[in-house]
């Protein structure tokens, strides 16, 4: 039985513990607001997959979901101030 062996180089380089460097960490921390909110979103989604939304679960999707367009506003908005853009978002 033969072996079977990679001929290409790995697409990822590896690393030693494969760890998050401290700008991949810094960017994961930026966009945590930005997670929650999407987080917040899905749950109120799921809550509702196998019944009919109430008024209450309505309002709750709704909230959810411009709390999402608010965080992605204020992400982008602070990426425009990092990179030096004029303007912004909002």
């Amino acid at each position: 039985m033969k072996s079977i062996a990679a001929l290409q180089d790995v697409v990822t380089p590896w690393s030693d513990g494969l760890e998050p460097s401290d700008a991949e960490l810094d960017t994961i921390e930026r966009e945590m607001p930005l997670i929650e909110a999407r987080v917040e979103l899905l749950d109120a989604q799921i809550t509702v997959l196998d019944r009919t939304p109430s008024a209450l679960d309505e309002r709750r999707i709704r909230r959810a979901r411009r709390k999402v367009l608010a965080a992605r506003r204020d992400l982008t908005n602070q990426v425009a101030a990092a990179v030096g853009m004029a303007g912004g978002a909002a």
